[in-house]
């Protein structure tokens, strides 16, 4: 027998009729302080760099073939050693091309004033007693010079992202739009950065990555909001502005809630069961939909309320002031 409301997202209601932009006020000074204060947080304490930043060496532990490497044991035993931030990842093997396990990727930092290879020596005899006889090859070591270019080389890739996102949102809507979009993608990338230094995340290739999926993910749910925004300022041109965005907020709202339960799900259970490597990723993931989200809607959209935007080739009414009433 079917059960009675299933499935459940039909408990979800069809139509709100929420006044966001009443609260905008309030909101735009959290989110400014919040930004501030994350800011300040990447200068002092500052980011905790990873071993892609920061430097240090490398090397591929593998077992013959059938036969398991325990990643944790590894970590925590390099780990045990002081070096630092340690990273361990599996890899496909060479003659097969395929994961089983038996090989892996270390990555550990070399103190300033230890010789590396000493260091490196130390390392293999840690793992050989934690894990038993394994081979290594591949040590290779990231120079300080080299992980300064790659950090300078994500806070590039970042910044490309944002502008590109730009000129998109330019393109299809207007400069308003695209000034909304541009202030609520920079709200969302400060906050990220604000969180990694809140709960001293490392800093990586892999937190860079997720930073530009926050970028594409907070972009996509504005292309939704401002698009509805369009079509229903051609559709009320005698609607207050104020009005409108509410409307198409709330119009936007059960698609927005479910896309981003559903991905916030998937994430929570990889950053369970991924393991170290793989749990600040999907935090600064999950963080980011929040706020992406959040940004959609209390950010984007009241920047538009502040220029003011065209309706049917004609200027709309004098921008109004978040938290006052507007002129029909």
């Amino acid at each position: 027998m079917a059960m009675r409301g299933w499935p459940l997202i039909k408990l979800l209601p069809t139509k709100t009729d929420f006044k966001f932009v009443k609260f905008a006020r309030a909101f735009g000074i959290l989110s400014a302080v919040l930004c501030v204060a994350s800011i300040v947080g990447c200068f002092y304490p500052g980011l905790n760099m990873g071993i892609d930043f920061r430097g240090g060496a490398s090397l591929e532990v593998a077992k013959p073939a059938g036969q398991v490497l325990v990643l944790d044991e590894i970590r925590s035993s390099v780990g045990a050693l002081g070096l630092g931030d340690v990273g361990v990842q599996g890899i496909a093997r060479r003659d097969s091309g395929a994961v089983d396990g038996s090989t892996a990727i270390l990555r550990f930092q070399v103190p300033e004033n230890r010789d590396q290879t000493e260091v490196v020596q130390q390392v293999e005899g840690a793992i050989t007693q934690a894990v038993g006889e394994v081979t290594y090859s591949g040590v290779s070591v990231v120079g300080s010079k080299v992980s300064s270019e790659l950090f300078v080389s994500g806070l590039l890739a970042l910044g490309s992202a944002v502008v590109l996102m730009f000129a998109y949102i330019w393109f299809r809507f207007e400069p308003q739009f695209g000034f909304g979009a541009v202030i609520g993608l920079l709200h969302d990338v400060i906050l990220v950065f604000g969180l990694i230094v809140l709960m001293r995340l490392e800093f990586s290739l892999n937190m860079v990555a997720a930073i530009l999926t926050v970028i594409g993910y907070s972009m996509n749910d504005t292309v939704v909001v401002f698009d509805r925004l369009r079509e229903n300022l051609r559709k009320y041109k005698t609607m207050p502005l104020r009005e409108v965005i509410d409307l198409s907020i709330n119009e936007t709202l059960s698609r927005t809630i479910v896309t981003g339960v559903t991905a916030i799900m998937v994430l929570a259970v990889l950053a369970i069961f991924g393991g170290e490597a793989l749990f600040g990723f999907s935090i600064a993931l999950m963080f980011g939909i929040i706020v992406g989200t959040y940004s959609s809607i209390y950010v984007g959209a009241p920047v538009i309320l502040l220029w003011g935007v065209k309706r049917g080739g004609e200027e709309d009414p004098t921008p109004v002031k978040l938290g006052m009433a507007s002129r029909p």
